[in-house]
C-alpha cells in the first residue's frame, strides 16, 4: 500500500539516516497511544508518544519522548530543562516539528530541539513511534531510539 505524502517523508526520513524501519499505515486510527498498541498488537508500554512542551521562560522546544503506559510528571521534566515548562499548543507543535498533534515521530523535526527519553522503554525489544500522520506508525528498537534523536535516557513518571 503506498503511503501518504507525509508518512513517506518519515519513511525517506529513517532510510536516509540509514534506519531500517518500515511505516506502516492504517485505515483506522493511531492517534492514541492505545489505539496505536491495538494496531501494532504490541503493550501499551512499546508505544513511544512524542509529548512536546516549551520552556515557559525561554520558548525553547523540548520533547518528551515517553512509554504510552506513563504519564510524565511535568515538575521532573522542568528540573531536568532548567525552567518550568507548559504544554504546547497546535499550533507550537506544528512549528517546532513540522507535523500535526497525534502523529509526530521522534525524528525529522523543523528545529533542534531538547529531547529526553523515558527510561522504561529499554525495557522492551521493540518499540513504535508515530509516523507523521495519526494512523501511521513504525516499529524500531530502543537504542535507535536514542541513536535518532540524540535524547537523554531519564525518569520521566
Amino acid at each position: 500500500m503506498k503511503l501518504s505524502p507525509t508518512a513517506q517523508k518519515v519513511q525517506d526520513i529513517l532510510t536516509s539516516q540509514s534506519f531500517d524501519c518500515k511505516v506502516i499505515e492504517f485505515a483506522e486510527s493511531t492517534r492514541t497511544a492505545q489505539e496505536a498498541a491495538d494496531r501494532a498488537g504490541c503493550t501499551l508500554g512499546q508505544i513511544t508518544k512524542s509529548l512536546i512542551f516549551k520552556g515557559k521562560v525561554s520558548s525553547k522546544p523540548i520533547l518528551v519522548l515517553t512509554s504510552g503506559a506513563n504519564r510524565v510528571d511535568e515538575k521532573r521534566i522542568s528540573a531536568y530543562a532548567g525552567e518550568a515548562i507548559v504544554r504546547a499548543d497546535a499550533d507550537f507543535v506544528r512549528a517546532v516539528t513540522g507535523f500535526a498533534i497525534g502523529g509526530v515521530p521522534p525524528l525529522g523535526h523543523t528545529q533542534k530541539m531538547e529531547t529526553y527519553l523515558d527510561e522504561d522503554l529499554l525495557q522492551y525489544k521493540t518499540i513504535w513511534g508515530a509516523a507523521g500522520t495519526p494512523n501511521a506508525i513504525f516499529e524500531l528498537m530502543p537504542d535507535d531510539l536514542i541513536k535518532m534523536t540524540g535524547g537523554k535516557v531519564v525518569r520521566v513518571k
